[in-house]
């Protein structure tokens, strides 16, 4: 593990004296994480400065080629004023297959891991107290050589930035609208949609766009080749309620690996609820609806956590999922893995890192 060298900054921002206006991802705070590669020399420089912008040369191969990966994590603010992080080295081992995928290096997990530690030391009057409410964590790998020309950088920068953020939702889980998007597709099998590069998002905006102007919340987007298998909503992994059986799309290379969906379905078993991992076909999931088999459906993710869903539509036809409302299992997803986050449950699995 490298030395990590640390710069404060002179100029200190005011601290949001409303922390039920912070919103997501508008705010930052006063220092950043850095480090550089170089081939032949690996990763060096570790430290912590002032946040700021980088100078970057126009002919930046990030800009031209899209060598771009990042992660989402957060710092949570316990009822007794401490701090800690939900699954982080999850997320950096996570970076760094995404990193092999785009031809970049493995992430020195080690030094990202210590350096985002000191960075939150150093931030931690930034973590708001609200309920609800944590610092978002957003680690980012770049390439940065100079030059045109397709092919691998050989000198990169891996960067931590965090922004206190507001509770997802303000006044309770709230179901959302999702759109099916049946003409663009995200990603196909043996491509990069396993990966969390910029890219795949990329790909998503102008179908994001489009179903926001029909009065839709998010797309849920399906498989690149039949156009028919259910793969992932937006930023979310998706998961249907049977009874007592939760199903969602198997991971074949094509969906992103959620951390928050490995903890559901894992916290959904060992509440005793059976979890089926296999295809599923979008007419299917529409016929469910209809007929009251399917009783919810929701989303995961980092930002939401869980994120109900109200109804489904695709083309001109629409179905409400269960009553419209926020569902039994829905709701008790949330409590447990918040409960677990906020150190209000206790955490079973080792998924928790306190850092005081």
């Amino acid at each position: 593990m490298q030395e990590i060298s640390v710069t404060r900054s002179t100029n200190l921002k005011a601290k949001p004296a409303d922390e039920s206006a912070l919103g997501f991802g508008r705010l930052f705070t006063d220092h950043m994480f850095i480090m550089d590669y170089v081939e032949g020399q690996g990763w060096k420089d570790a430290r912590i400065v002032p946040y700021e912008p980088f100078a970057m040369d126009p002919a930046a191969m990030v800009l031209h080629y899209g060598q771009a990966i990042f992660e989402g994590m957060k710092c949570y603010r316990r009822a007794d004023g401490g701090l800690q992080l939900f699954r982080p080295t999850d997320n950096l081992a996570r970076m760094t297959r995404s990193a092999q995928r785009m031809g970049m290096p493995a992430l020195d997990e080690e030094t990202a891991l210590e350096g985002l530690k000191q960075l939150i030391a150093i931030e931690a009057d930034w973590v708001p107290h609200r309920d609800g409410t944590s610092l978002y964590i957003r680690p980012t790998m770049i390439s940065m050589d100079v030059g045109l020309g397709v092919h691998a950088s050989k000198t990169y920068r891996f960067f931590i930035i965090l922004s206190p953020v507001g509770a997802y939702y303000k006044e309770g889980l709230k179901p959302v609208s999702i759109y099916v998007e049946d003409e663009y597709v995200r990603a196909v099998r043996g491509g990069v949609g396993f990966t969390k590069c910029a890219g795949n998002y990329a790909a998503s905006i102008l179908a994001g766009d489009i179903a926001e102007k029909k009065g839709f919340s998010q797309v849920l987007w399906l498989d690149g080749v039949e156009q028919k298998y259910v793969e992932e909503v937006g930023s979310m992994n998706m998961m249907f309620a049977y009874g007592n059986t939760i199903k969602t799309p198997m991971l074949n290379g094509s969906i992103l690996p959620g951390i928050t969906r490995d903890s559901i379905l894992k916290l959904a078993r060992q509440l005793g609820y059976e979890t089926v991992e296999g295809r599923l076909d979008i007419h299917e999931i529409f016929e469910d609806a209809k007929s009251g088999k399917m009783t919810e459906a929701f989303g995961t993710g980092t930002a939401a956590v869980i994120s109900p869903v109200g109804s489904l539509c695709m083309k001109d036809e629409r179905v409400v999922l269960g009553d419209g409302g926020i569902g039994t299992l829905s709701q008790k997803l949330y409590d447990t893995l918040t409960g677990i986050q906020y150190g209000r449950l206790e955490d079973k699995n080792g998924w928790i890192l306190k850092l005081s």
